[in-house]
């Protein structure tokens, strides 16, 4: 459940602020009537996203056995490359969201175009919905589905309630730290996702076993125990991992510091340019 209510948050708050963008530019501009054709984009991709991750979880159910546990590890695997790329690709691009955002919507007002700003919302708003859908996926094949639809109401919510404190009042959000915080915290869960990945091939036999537990700490912090479950859920605890579960979590670390963060630099010093001017 923590796990979802983290995702939710995020990816609910980060759509809260695209939404608020786009009002906000219409508002300065005095065209306010024009918002209508917002909210029609973003209720469409609210809508087109529910189905979305509603399909996920209908195909998972209509498999047993062995193509079930392939799908899900196909689930995980590519929520992980998803969710790695969408942390460190908004590290560089947080600060450009705003003035791109803007400029859309001042391309589709300056040609008259009123579908244009429908579309402008629902793409914006999608793409944070195809995210949340897929990690909410992988999270609920991981973990409880119980527990991540709880948790996936409690973050949205809490993400709507926030976006509309910011937009209604002089509040102002730190958007470069939050996503730092919970881009942090989500690398944590990614890594975790990626090692149940494994497990699950392991299980279908198409990933062999070298050694099935590296260690056993069960008798410590039982990983069916609440805090074991909670602890499973965000960061992939397991409490006697095979040595391939434990040689991913490592390596998917090592990519992240090491090669991504290297390619967030590069394209930051490149943007470098664009935001002085």
């Amino acid at each position: 459940m923590v796990a979802a209510l983290l995702i939710a948050f995020r990816e609910g708050l980060e759509a809260a602020l695209i939404v608020g963008i786009t009002l906000g530019y219409l508002r300065r501009v005095r065209l306010v009537r024009q918002s209508r054709y917002i909210w029609m984009g973003v209720m469409a991709a609210v809508l087109a996203s529910v189905l979305l991750a509603a399909g996920f979880q209908l195909v998972g159910l209509e498999l047993e056995g062995r193509s079930e546990q392939l799908f899900e590890a196909g689930t995980m695997f590519l929520a992980v490359g998803v969710l790695t790329w969408m942390i460190f690709w908004m590290r560089y691009r947080a600060r450009l969201m705003g003035s791109a955002l803007e400029r859309d919507v001042q391309q589709a007002i300056s040609k008259g175009q009123n579908w244009g700003l429908v579309a402008v919302a629902f793409v914006a708003v999608f793409r944070e919905g195809v995210e949340t859908a897929l990690f909410l996926s992988a999270a609920a094949f991981a973990g409880q589905a119980a527990g991540t639809l709880i948790g996936a109401i409690l973050g949205l919510a809490l993400a709507a309630s926030i976006g509309l404190l910011i937009y209604t009042s002089s509040v102002r959000l730190n958007v470069k730290l939050f996503f730092q915080v919970t881009g942090a915290l989500l690398l944590l869960f990614a890594a975790g996702m990626l090692a149940h990945g494994v497990h699950e091939l392991q299980e279908t036999g198409l990933v062999p076993t070298l050694i099935e537990q590296l260690w056993d700490t069960n008798s410590i912090l039982d990983e069916r125990s609440p805090l074991g479950e909670a602890l499973k859920a965000l960061v992939g605890y397991n409490g006697n991992p095979s040595v391939e579960e434990v040689i991913a979590y490592g390596a998917y670390w090592l990519l992240a510091l090491v090669g991504v963060r290297w390619w967030v630099e590069r394209k930051t010093a490149q943007a470098e340019p664009i935001l002085r001017d």
